[in-house]
C-alpha cells in the first residue's frame, strides 16, 4: 500500500491530519522545507525530509496530502500541487466525517473540506481548494482549481470563484455573483457585485483596493 505523506508541518498541515484521523487515515509521514519537531497530531510522526528528498522517490509508493495553507495568497499551495503532480505523485483528497456534504457533489483531486462545512447539492470543487472550517458553499457552486474559501465564509447559491483565489474569513458572496482568478476577498467582506479577476476586494459593501494594503484584511 501507498504510504500517505503531508506537505507540511504547520496550522492546516495539523488541521488536516486531524481530519485524516478522524477518518481512519494512517499518516506515515511529514515533508518540511527544514528540520523541525512536530507537535499536536502530527507528533510522533516522521520527518521523511525535504520536498528534494521526497521528489526522489518513487512517486507511485505514496499518496501525498497537501498541508500547505492559505493566508490571502493561495499560490504558494498551487505552486506544491503543480511540483508533486508535474513528478507524478497523486493527492489525497479529505473530508472530515463532521462537515456536511450533499449529494451530486463533485470534488476534484486534492480537495479538502473541514470539520462544520456546510456543502450543497451541485457544487463542484476544483482540485486543491480548501472549503474550511465552518464555510458554507450553497448550491451549484463552481470553486476552480487552487481556491481557499476560508473559516466561516458564506457563498449563496450559483457563485463562480476562479482559480487560485481566496476567500477570507467570515466573508458573504450573494447568490449568483462571479468572481475571477486570484481575487483576494477580505476577511468579513460582502460581495453583492462582480469582482474581476486579479482584484482584492474589502469591506461592506466590498470594494475593490491595492493588493498591498490589503494584507492585514484578507485572513
Amino acid at each position: 500500500m501507498p504510504q500517505v505523506v503531508i506537505i507540511g508541518a504547520g496550522g492546516h498541515a495539523r488541521v488536516v491530519a486531524d481530519a485524516m484521523q478522524a477518518c481512519g487515515v494512517l499518516l506515515t509521514g511529514f515533508v518540511t522545507p527544514e528540520i523541525e519537531r512536530a507537535f499536536g497530531v502530527l507528533e510522533g510522526i516522521e520527518r521523511i525530509g525535504d520536498d528534494k528528498d521526497l521528489l526522489a522517490r518513487n512517486p507511485r509508493d505514496f499518496v501525498l496530502v497537501n498541508g500547505v495553507g492559505s493566508t490571502g495568497s493561495p499560490h504558494a499551495r498551487r505552486d506544491v500541487f503543480v511540483k508533486f503532480k508535474s513528478a507524478g505523485f497523486s493527492f489525497a483528497s479529505i473530508v472530515h466525517p463532521r462537515a456536511i456534504v450533499a449529494s451530486h457533489v463533485s470534488m476534484g483531486e486534492g480537495a479538502q473540506i473541514m470539520a462544520g462545512a456546510v456543502v450543497q447539492t451541485g457544487v463542484r470543487i476544483g482540485a486543491n481548494s480548501i472549503v474550511n472550517t465552518g464555510a458554507i458553499v450553497d448550491h451549484d457552486t463552481c470553486l476552480g482549481d487552487h481556491v481557499h474559501v476560508g473559516p466561516g465564509a458564506a457563498l449563496s447559491g450559483d457563485v463562480i470563484v476562479g482559480a487560485v483565489s481566496h476567500i477570507g474569513s467570515g466573508a458573504s458572496v450573494i447568490q449568483g455573483r462571479r468572481i475571477g482568478d486570484e481575487v483576494v476577498v477580505g476577511a468579513g467582506a460582502a460581495v453583492v457585485s462582480n469582482v474581476e479577476s486579479g482584484s482584492t476586494v474589502v469591506g461592506v459593501p466590498a470594494r475593490s483596493i491595492g493588493r498591498a494594503d490589503a494584507r492585514s484584511l484578507i485572513r
